[in-house]
């Protein structure tokens, strides 16, 4: 099953305590596209400048991933240019070239409008109540925002809430959304907003989902080394999204297995700039650090 995604492709230039990285390929929907195409096949539409390589193009091509709702339009691709301390759960924006961006509006190929799974990426609230509007019937939405967003259209985000079944966003983005420092009462109060289901991304602490059926909390898989966390939470999301459409299966137990997969493509993605991890990754590494996962937070119940 094919999921629908829209969102950002962009050059990245990174500098973190292990290395720099210049003009490499990223964006939300980069990210996203090339994670969740382990698990299925991806319809991506998005924007991208005359400046934008060929071979980047194909990369996506080869991981499943159909472009026929990417345009290219006059003017230079989105950029972004940010910096890492030690604090690798932060970034420090230094530039932000939107380019073509500026003028993306997303207009669906015919045949991507009956996707049953949908994934708006981190852009203007108001263009993912547009691309909503597109769409026949999806059994599934999904959303990422960002702070910028949240403050700036805020009335505009609530009304694309209404519309969307999982939303995954970091816990300063939840805290800020429900305006609760308390993360389990913020997550009360975003749910109360339409979601049905909150995931919370917290790096290298984990994540947790909040619905109704409960909370379940994930860690992070520990890692030796660690170069890039960017596109990390794009990437987690991929996995969570991609595991979903492949078994078409949105239960409580599906959803605990999602957020597994998507923490260990996260923990892939960040052991290399840009995509080159997931340029290598083979589906059986997936599976044997799933089966890590697992290792992870087994325990024996109480006697007696």
């Amino acid at each position: 099953m094919s999921i629908l995604v829209v969102g950002s492709v962009a050059f990245d230039s990174v500098s973190t305590p292990f290395g720099t990285a210049e003009e490499v390929l990223g964006g939300s929907g980069t990210y996203f596209s090339t994670s969740a195409s382990f698990f299925t096949a991806v319809n991506l539409v998005a924007v991208v400048g005359e400046d934008f390589p060929a071979g980047h193009l194909e990369f996506l091509r080869q991981r499943n991933i159909n472009l026929d709702g990417v345009s290219t339009m006059a003017g230079r691709t989105f950029r972004w240019r940010g910096e890492y301390g030690y604090d690798l759960n932060e970034a420090k924006t230094l530039d932000t070239q939107l380019n073509v961006f500026a003028q993306f509006k997303p207009q669906l190929p015919e045949h991507y409008r009956d996707a049953e799974y949908v994934f708006l990426g981190n852009i203007d609230p108001e263009l993912q109540l547009e691309v909503l509007k597109q769409v026949v019937r999806p059994k599934l939405v999904a959303c990422d925002t960002m702070n910028f967003w949240i403050d700036g259209k805020r009335d505009a985000l609530l009304k694309t809430l209404k519309h969307v079944d999982i939303l995954l966003i970091n816990d300063a983005e939840v805290r800020q959304l429900a305006q609760e420092a308390n993360i389990v009462k913020a997550a009360k109060a975003v749910l109360a907003m339409g979601p049905k289901t909150l995931v919370v991304k917290r790096g290298e602490y984990g994540a947790l989902l909040f619905s109704a059926h409960g909370v379940f909390a994930a860690p992070a898989y520990p890692l030796d080394e660690v170069y890039d966390p960017t596109g990390a939470g794009d990437t987690f999301a991929g996995g969570f999204i991609g595991y979903l459409a492949s078994v078409r299966d949105d239960s409580d137990a599906a959803m605990r297995r999602a957020i597994i997969f998507g923490s260990v493509m996260a923990s892939f993605n960040v052991e290399a700039f840009s995509l080159e991890r997931l340029r290598t990754l083979e589906f059986d590494e997936i599976s044997a650090r799933y089966r890590k996962f697992q290792l992870l937070t087994q325990f024996d119940g109480l006697e007696g």
